[in-house]
């Protein structure tokens, strides 16, 4: 090491050494060896704690062999782009221009830097394309963007260094399988190119390092691996409180005054939370009792560009004490002065916790502190198995997982946008990506004759064909027009459809006046809920809503003690693997129960006493009957989604059983089921076995029968069909509203569903839903998990365990029993009942 150093250090230029001297630093060991690798020409992944320096570490081979280029005199020839950075956020990417012109400045280098991203000028991206800066600063979409245009070579012809921030961030889903491809095509115009990966949390390293270079069949490459030990652990607690913890719900408003006392007790504090709703809710409750006036902002995705700015620029500039936010501040961005982050709710995942505490204190040899704020008291064991992965370096971020189809598509799409292509060639460089390694010849063949036909059941309608085949036998598009419309439909991330909410006045008489300013975007699906008059929160305001003209939404200030809150469609977090099977070991082990409250202790005890706690591998069920109805409430702790999927495939076999049930409720910890008839006495007199009810089983007729009669598969199809571009969202001078591509979206459905049933588009969808939407891959494991391991207890009552769940009972009501849902209960009165104090217990 001592060698590498000594050979690196000599290897910095004049002002780099000059600039550390007078800082009183010294480059810092990972950073130098990065240095070094990349002067031998090696790609290279580092992972390093916050605070390590992994920025400039990154940039240094960069900044370094551009200082000795030195300036690109006036009039020379055109120069592309140097080095390209890759953000997961719009947000980082101008972060990180700010930090980086710093030290360009202050040694006087000759590098320029922008960034590019989708809130860019177009009159400087236009500029940016004929005169590139050597360090451009971008998204996976504007690289996508750029490699679909007849100038990419030209533009891309020097690129010498790809620099991919939060790695781990950026690989997991089809955005990372886009950005893949397009690494494959940059290598393929600069062949001499290096990539440098830099993240914080990563479980699985080699998979990451092998997506940064170039795989070639039956040969093992990957990038180095520079790993930085060390760095000072975190500071991590639970909220201490004397109120009573929910036993559902995820507000947390119990909790708001503790931690406006945090607020007051620390100088800039960020708090973290997993939907827009919920910051949202948070923001509002929190300046109802901000009672010193604390400077206090919100920041999410669907604020106003020009407000998430305003937020972004006052906490750099240390004006603000504290900032709600999403997942739009949780990597990488540096807020030196940030002394606390505070998380309302649960994390869902060991390494999200990591990546969200590391913004506070960027210093590696300093403590980051961070206060955990459980929403119930499911949570309050789901934190503490979050904060015990913290302390043990636990990682669960997922896998980087097989190329999307769908993506590729549109990939194929965009090549031909670029210059004729010739499909051999194209294969092989698809599958020099990572993710697209083992796509077989016919699955591609497939691909390309989609993009270029519809597929079989679409071919006699010419919308659907956009490449046609030259006759040297390379494929282009088949007019101007195609390469129009796939640049402004183009990425990965389908959001539910938006619309601009603006505000406006009423005047005399209570008449509109004209729009005001533009306060971000709200979903379609929740305006349909609202009628004129309604009141809901958005960035920090009670709104009224008044109505929709053309494509707006039109809102006026109101006062309401009641607002309802925008519900924003994928904003939840899946629960990790890992941090659910941590739970379970807790619920299992009472000597792990020390740790949690007294008030969470009580209630594990009082479940000890009334029913059981299950096992690390066992499926408990109860059954018990209240009121005129039975309930059979089960705890497989897979998260929402999988008992979601789970709650739909177990009404279907208790229907047939002759069980009745009316309706299904999930949340993260638990399924409660209610019908008619007593499950419990049916389970016992052997009309309902347990092992035939959960058997495997149920993930192929039944999963396929549900599936054709349900929703799921086409809200899943159409998300597809966006991202491959068979339906397009964006038209010049207009833009379909959701409905009209729903619509559009399941009439295609039904015609290849009946048609073409192994079309290229069914294929990914199919995939999709089971490891996305449905959750089907983990819900197979538990169910083999729990194979010979399933407990029954027929209770008289309501448990304390079950509580949770039947707080939500009636909000998922089982397709054609909606009518027939029961109402929920008080929640004192299931507490009361549960605990054992009611005289209605145990009554049919």
């Amino acid at each position: 090491m001592d060698q590498i150093d000594s050979e690196a250090r000599a290897a910095l230029p004049p002002p780099f050494t000059r600039w550390f001297a007078d800082k009183g630093w010294c480059p810092r060991a990972h950073q130098l060896e990065l240095l070094s690798r990349a002067e031998a020409g090696e790609s290279t992944l580092l992972i390093a704690p916050t605070g390590a320096g992994k920025t400039l570490a990154g940039f240094l081979p960069s900044l370094t062999d551009l200082t000795r280029r030195g300036r690109i005199p006036p009039g020379s020839a055109f120069t592309g782009v140097h080095t390209l950075y890759l953000s997961p956020l719009k947000a980082l990417a101008v972060d990180i221009e700010r930090n980086l012109m710093k030290p360009v400045g202050e040694m006087g280098l000759p590098v320029t830097v922008e960034n590019r991203t989708g809130d860019t000028p177009v009159a400087k991206r236009q500029r940016q394309k004929l005169n590139p800066p050597d360090i451009l600063l971008t998204t996976p979409e504007q690289v996508a963007l750029l490699l679909a245009n007849r100038e990419a070579e030209r533009f891309f012809k020097d690129l010498k260094y790809v620099i991919f921030d939060e790695l781990h961030s950026l690989v997991t889903s089809k955005r990372g399988h886009m950005l893949s491809l397009g690494l494959a095509r940059l290598r393929r115009l600069a062949p001499a190119l290096q990539t440098i990966g830099l993240s914080a949390t990563v479980s699985e390293p080699m998979d990451l390092q092998k997506w940064l270079v170039a795989q070639r069949e039956g040969e093992d490459h990957h990038a180095g691996l520079v790993i930085v030990e060390g760095g000072a652990k975190p500071d991590i607690s639970i909220l201490s409180t004397e109120e009573h913890i929910p036993w559902s719900g995820h507000s947390a408003k119990y909790a708001i005054p503790d931690v406006y006392r945090q607020l007051l007790e620390h100088r800039t504090t960020l708090l973290f939370v997993n939907t827009r709703s919920q910051a949202e809710m948070l923001f509002q409750e929190l300046w109802t009792v901000n009672e010193e006036n604390l400077p206090i902002a919100l920041h999410h995705g669907s604020l106003d560009v020009a407000q998430r700015r305003r937020v972004e620029a006052a906490m750099a500039a240390n004006r603000l004490r504290a900032v709600v936010a999403t997942s739009t501040l949780d990597l990488g961005i540096d807020w030196g002065d940030v002394d606390l982050v505070v998380h309302v709710g649960a994390p869902k995942g060991a390494s999200r916790l990591a990546q969200r505490i590391g913004r506070a204190n960027h210093r590696m040899d300093e403590p980051s502190k961070a206060i955990l704020v459980p929403a119930n008291r499911f949570e309050v064991m789901e934190c503490q198995a979050a904060l015990d992965a913290n302390y043990i370096g636990a990682q669960d971020t997922p896998p980087v997982g097989k190329g999307a189809l769908d993506a590729l598509a549109q990939h194929v799409l965009g090549m031909a946008c670029a210059e004729p292509f010739d499909m051999l060639e194209l294969y092989d460089e698809i599958k020099s990506a990572s993710p697209y390694a083992d796509l077989s010849w016919e699955t591609f063949e497939r691909v390309v004759d989609f993009v270029a036909t519809g597929g079989y059941a679409l071919r006699t309608y010419e919308r659907y064909a956009r490449i046609r085949k030259t006759k040297e036998g390379r494929w282009r598009v088949s007019n101007p027009q195609v390469a129009q419309q796939y640049r402004l439909n183009l990425g990965t991330i389908v959001e539910s459809p938006m619309l601009n909410l603006r505000m406006v006045k009423r005047g005399e008489g209570g008449r509109l006046g004209r729009g005001g300013a533009t306060l971000g975007k709200v979903e379609e699906y929740f305006l349909e809920q609202l009628s004129p008059g309604d009141t809901f929160i958005f960035a920090g305001k009670v709104l009224r809503f008044e109505g929709i003209r053309e494509n707006e939404a039109l809102a006026s200030q109101a006062f309401s003690m009641d607002p309802k809150i925008p519900s924003y469609a994928g904003g939840k977090f899946p629960l990790s693997t890992y941090l659910a099977d941590q739970v379970r070991s807790m619920i299992a082990d009472p000597d792990r129960w020390r740790r949690l409250p007294d008030q969470v202790r009580d209630w594990l005890a009082i479940q000890q006493e009334k029913s059981m706690l299950p096992k690390r591998d066992e499926l408990l069920i109860e059954t018990f009957p209240r009121g005129s109805r039975c309930y059979m409430v089960i705890y497989p702790f897979e998260g929402r989604l999988a008992h979601q999927t789970l709650g739909m495939l177990l009404t279907r076999r208790l229907e047939r059983a002759g069980a009745k049930p009316l309706g299904f409720v999930a949340t993260d910890y638990s399924l409660g089921i209610w019908g008619f008839e007593d499950m419990g006495v049916m389970i016992r007199n052997g009309r309902l076995s347990l092992a035939d009810l959960f058997d495997e089983d149920m993930l192929g007729d039944d999963l396929e029968s549900w599936l054709a009669e349900s929703f799921l598969l086409k809200r899943t199809f159409r998300n597809c069909a966006v991202i491959a571009g068979l339906i397009e969202r964006r038209h010049p001078g207009k833009e379909k509203t959701g409905r009209q591509v729903t619509v559009s979206a399941d009439l295609i459905y039904d015609v290849l569903r009946t048609h073409e049933p192994d079309h290229i588009l069914l294929q990914a969808t199919r995939h999709d839903a089971a490891s996305g939407l449905l959750d089907i891959s983990r819900l197979g494991d538990m169910l083999r998990r729990i194979k010979g391991h399933i407990t029954h207890r027929a209770l008289d009552h309501i448990s304390p365990l079950a509580v949770p769940v039947m707080l939500e009972i009636g909000k998922e009501p089982v397709h054609g029993e909606a009518h027939d849902a029961v109402l929920a209960e008080a929640a004192d009165d299931l507490i009361a009942e549960a605990l054992g104090s009611s005289s209605a217990c145990g009554e049919a």
